[in-house]
């Protein structure tokens, strides 16, 4: 068993990441009745975001980038971040991070830990997708729309993928709790290898690249 992390705290190439392909998967079984209707059941609580990076390499030098990056992982043991070019912000991708975007929680005058979400849809339907690597420069907090500094009345505890506000600032009770920031996707190489021949390369093939989203 190696000794190494199985999560390094790097990034994949943005300049990859962001001609990249694809998004988040959903699992559900769908069994059909003898009265025609339906009965269907989601296996996963969760969304699982899966990527071609293939998509994304525009050069030699791209191409070297990744496999270097893919040896420095060690292929699939590691995982790492890597920036959705289509979904990574708690807003809308052509806005800018506000400390209000989501509401993350409801204070009660004691916890003073709480995890980031992004929040999918409205009211009970909502899907509340936990965000545990967020870009921690980008993380703004409020707490009833009051925004705090950093690190004076919060911090972000990598650990465990929660912010900590210091004793003075524990959100009162029934205060709202409000975040805004950029986030990366913690995942890896879902292949063992990566093959491309120059010459394909240069003919305009692809290369196949593919990651898929893990659970820290």
């Amino acid at each position: 068993m190696s000794e190494l992390a199985s999560f390094h705290d790097v990034l994949f190439p943005t300049a990859v990441s962001f001609g990249a392909t694809g998004g988040p998967e959903r699992r559900n079984e769908i069994v059909a009745l003898t009265s025609g209707r339906e009965k269907r059941n989601a296996r996963f609580s969760q969304s699982r975001h899966r990527y071609d990076a293939g998509t994304g390499v525009r050069s030699l030098d791209d191409l070297h980038d990744v496999l270097v990056f893919f040896e420095a992982r060690r292929g699939s043991l590691h995982a790492f971040r890597f920036r959705d070019p289509f979904d990574g912000k708690s807003c809308r991708p052509g806005a800018m991070p506000s400390a209000v975007d989501q509401s993350i929680a409801v204070g009660d005058g004691t916890a003073n830990r709480f995890g980031l979400v992004k929040v999918y849809g409205t009211g009970d339907d909502a899907y509340r997708r936990p965000i545990v690597k967020p870009v921690v420069s980008t993380l703004r907090v409020a707490v009833n729309g009051v925004e705090l500094s950093a690190p004076e009345a919060f911090t972000f505890d990598d650990a465990t993928g929660e912010i900590v506000f210091a004793a003075d600032f524990v959100p009162g009770d029934g205060l709202a709790v409000t975040c805004g920031y950029e986030f990366d996707v913690p995942v890896r190489f879902n292949t063992e290898r990566i093959e491309i021949s120059l010459k394909a390369f240069k003919a305009g093939q692809i290369p196949s690249i593919p990651l898929v989203e893990v659970q820290l």
